[in-house]
């Protein structure tokens, strides 16, 4: 049996959150995958000016849940911080 390579890259894998607190109780997950779809998620947020927090622990979290499901209410405080940091970085580019 072949040992694994200490150095092998870890495959990139991307959770794209929803949340518009007009009709949503809690952010939904509307987009996920891993390998060349989280390279694909990525790109369009960065196209669309989308702010991106990397989070390992809470991608694999989120990654688990259906596409169109909402957070767990145990992810909360989390997916809250950085919706924080994502109004304040649109706040910062308002002229």
């Amino acid at each position: 049996m072949d040992k694994p390579e200490k150095n092998r890259q870890r495959v990139k894998k991307a959770v794209a959150l929803r949340y518009d607190k007009a009709r949503d109780q809690a952010p939904k997950v509307i987009g996920k995958g891993s390998g060349h779809i989280a390279e694909k998620i990525l790109e369009l947020a960065r196209e669309h000016g989308i702010p991106v927090q990397e989070d390992s622990d809470l991608v694999e979290v989120l990654s688990s849940l259906d596409l169109n499901e909402q957070i767990p209410p145990s992810a909360y405080l989390v997916v809250a911080e950085i919706l924080a940091f994502i109004y304040r970085t649109n706040a910062s580019f308002k002229p």
